[in-house]
């Protein structure tokens, strides 16, 4: 039974030491040097937070340069591991970085400079390349002495010796690989030797010889680190520099409105914050082992996906090469026909001069029927003849090859497809697209308008997402809607919410797949659902100086006489009129909005809402006025309002005119032009893009807004005690129209009696 239970404590050690060294050799990639790719031996921490070994440094440096700026670090002055004068013939066995290593680390572009010349006047700045971030950190003056020593990593790897090798003897440090055992140990040099090395760093006659030797230990180190400036122990941590200081430092100038902590602080915080880090990690073991098993499956699809694009490539490069295999026995074959053509008709012309020579074909033939005596015979049969040899004869004095031996014609243009041969690439997806800011608006719908870059990739379809930015946060990630396959370079989102800002993105796909989202676009909705009218010609003044376009979506008022002779008799006087033209809805309930551009060079245009009977009133017999400044709802728009008046006015207008917005003081404003004590005095801002107009008709309150940015302009009261319609006034030259819908235009309303009633 006893021996039962000592064999499963055994088994439980044995378990435990195995995990503890499986552990361990997992993270042995940490331990080792970037330069040399072996185990750190006395660690430096550069600037850049990264480690190396000490002789590599050294070595390193050396390399570029560098003489005199390799000195060691204080933690360990007296190391003979550390000491290139005092090193031991042994001591070129240990690795040090392969010089074909130290080429390549050297002219990779980064570290190459110079030592300093003799009788610099600035101090030399020490750089030293970084190969594990691939660039050059800044040593100082002081070069490898001022840094300090890594002594955490080196309790790491001599733990990690110990794991790997448990029960092994303990090597000489100055021995050349393969290392000889060690069999002493010297607490002062701090290094275990073997018998030869002992002897050879402790010569008879010299102070060392007196270093009382002790048994073979891999725990020599500094009891601390020392600052590398002023050789005392470091006691505070600069958070500003993020460098470990002593008292000295503390004190200097180079410290100083440093934030500044004791160590043991900056121990705790750190201790704090890295098992914080670590216990998540440690807590979150299922999370890690899912991702592993993620990556896993992606690198499987990643090789399954690999070989079916290589076998794609493949047989589409195949397919090229078999279309102009193809292209090629199709092109051989007209030029083998017409070759053979060409020939034929050549050989021919050669049979015929043949004929022509002395004595045989032709011209034998001739020669035999001139013979002939019989004159009768030789008529019958010299008249042909004589044809024949009149054709040779003319085709013997303009002669010409029957064919061209030139084929030029058969010549092949091939630039263009070897072009495009050579820049046969793979498919790139779509770069990020262009949100046009300038055609993207929110009205009735949402129209989004966007472009691809000059010289992106083209997108089969896009995907447009948006989302309310003005809802509460809900937890998780934000959730976009989507919309997927939208053709063109355009959309519609239809019903938005009113009152909202939207935030929307669109990223392009191809084949290749989905590129990256454009830059978000943040837009703003109606405070009120859009009302759709026309303006109506058939009411309004002297309507004979009133322009109304076919849609009835414009009108523009041209200055008649009465307006000349304002100009011609300034000073005299003279009398105005006042042009107006309604909207062919009124309402009677609800909130309202609608939009409108004014033309900058308008004269005077005033833009608000009236009550309809009001209106009525003011059609029957509109009065002229002698100054331009004249409203017909009584001045309220411009402040000239009876402050003692409470009842609410039956018009508000907005005065506008030659680019600017007139703010009076009688009307509370949204942006920013009442103080606290009361109304700010008049003034004037710059007249935007387009005007909006919203009617609460509940309250009786009518805001007029910023329609591209929907900043308030200002606010007014009215009287909502009957219907309420749009109204457009102008005095002088002026033009105004309204904003179309963004969707389907809707349908024409047919008006009883002046006014259609909005239910």
């Amino acid at each position: 039974m006893a021996e039962g239970e000592d064999m499963q404590t055994f088994t439980s050690i044995m378990d435990a030491l195995v995990r503890i060294s499986t552990s361990m050799k997992n993270m042995e990639k940490e331990l080792l040097c970037p330069v040399c790719q072996e185990m750190y031996k006395q660690p430096l921490v550069l600037p850049c937070t990264h480690n190396v070994c000490q002789a590599c440094a050294r070595e390193v440096l050396g390399q570029q340069g560098y003489i005199g700026h390799c000195g060691d670090p204080s933690s360990e002055p007296t190391s003979p591991a550390s000491t290139p004068s005092t090193r031991s013939p042994r001591l070129s066995r240990r690795t040090l970085p392969k010089p074909d290593r130290l080429d390549r680390l050297l002219k990779s572009g980064f570290g190459t400079y110079p030592g300093r010349k003799r009788g610099a006047l600035h101090p030399q700045v020490i750089m030293f390349p970084c190969p594990a971030c691939q660039g050059d950190v800044e040593l100082g003056e002081r070069g490898l002495a001022g840094l300090f020593r890594n002594l955490t990593l080196e309790r790491v790897v001599e733990r990690y010796r110990q794991s790997v090798s448990v029960g092994g003897a303990i090597l000489c440090q100055l021995c050349k690989p393969p290392p000889l055992e060690a069999t002493k140990g010297c607490t002062e040099c701090r290094a275990t030797f073997c018998n030869e090395c002992f002897k050879l760093f402790h010569p008879w006659g010299t102070q060392k010889a007196q270093h009382e030797p002790t048994l073979p230990t891999l725990s020599f180190r500094p009891k601390g680190l020392m600052c590398p400036d002023h050789k005392e122990e470091v006691t505070h941590y600069c958070k500003t520099c993020q460098r470990l200081v002593c008292q000295l430092c503390r004190v200097r100038r180079t410290h100083g409105g440093h934030k500044i902590t004791p160590v043991l602080s900056a121990y705790q915080a750190l201790k704090d914050k890295l098992t914080k880090s670590l216990t998540y990690i440690l807590g979150n073991q299922d999370t890690v082992q899912t991702q592993i098993c993620e990556l896993e499956e992606t690198v499987r699809h990643t090789e399954v996906s690999g070989q079916q694009a290589k076998e794609e490539v493949s047989q589409l490069v195949r397919g090229l090469g078999a279309v102009l295999e193809e292209k090629r026995a199709s092109l051989l074959q007209a030029i083998e026909e017409c070759q053979q053509e060409r020939l034929a008709r050549l050989s021919a012309q050669i049979q015929e001069h043949r004929s022509l020579l002395d004595g045989s074909g032709l011209v034998g033939y001739a020669q035999e029927v001139l013979k002939e005596t019989d004159q009768p015979c030789f008529v019958q049969a010299a008249k042909q003849l004589h044809n024949r040899i009149a054709r040779a004869t003319e085709a013997l004095q303009t002669f010409r090859p029957a064919a061209s031996s030139s084929f030029r014609h058969c010549q092949l243009d091939v630039g263009r497809e070897m072009k495009l041969l050579t820049e046969l690439n793979f498919l790139q997806v779509p770069e990020a697209p262009v949100i046009d800011t300038q055609r993207t608006f929110a009205y009735d719908q949402i129209f989004l308008c966007w472009r691809l870059p000059p010289h992106s990739p083209p997108a089969w379809h896009y995907t447009i997402e948006f989302r309310r930015t003005d809802v509460p946060a809900q937890p998780g990630p934000a959730r976009w809607q989507r919309r997927e396959e939208v053709r063109g370079t355009s959309a519609l989102l239809e019903n938005p919410d009113t009152g909202s800002v939207y935030v929307l993105r669109v990223r392009g796909c191809n084949k290749a797949g989905y590129g990256e989202y454009s830059e978000d676009v943040h837009l703003h909705t109606p405070p009120a659902p859009v009302l759709h009218f026309f303006l109506d010609g058939r009411w309004g003044t002297s309507r004979e100086r009133l322009a109304i376009s076919k849609d009835q979506r414009a009108v523009r008022s041209v200055p008649g006489l009465p307006l000349l002779l304002a100009a011609e008799r300034l000073l005299t006087g003279c009398h105005l009129s006042v042009d107006v033209v309604l909207g062919d809805v009124a309402v009677t309930q609800g909130r309202s909005y609608w939009a409108c551009a004014v033309d900058p060079a308008s004269y005077l245009v005033k833009v608000g809402v009236g009550l309809e009977s009001k209106l009525q009133e003011s059609f029957q017999g509109a009065p002229d006025v002698i100054s331009p400044r004249y409203d017909p709802d009584s001045g309220h728009d411009s402040g000239a309002e009876d402050a003692t008046v409470e009842a609410s006015p039956p018009f508000a207008f907005l005065t506008i005119g030659m680019g600017k917005i007139l703010l009076g003081s009688g009307a509370s404003s949204n942006a920013g032009l009442t103080g606290r004590d009361g109304p700010a005095a008049s003034c004037t801002v710059p007249l935007p893009p387009r005007l909006g107009i919203c009617l609460d008709y509940e309250r009786g309150r009518v805001s007029f807004l910023d329609a591209v940015s929907f900043r308030g302009l200002l606010e007014c009261p009215l009287d909502c005690s009957g219907p309420v319609c749009p109204a457009f006034c102008f005095i002088g030259g002026g033009a105004v129209q309204l904003q179309e819908p963004v969707g389907t235009k809707p349908e024409r309303k047919v008006t009883i009696g002046g006014f259609a009633k909005l239910d």
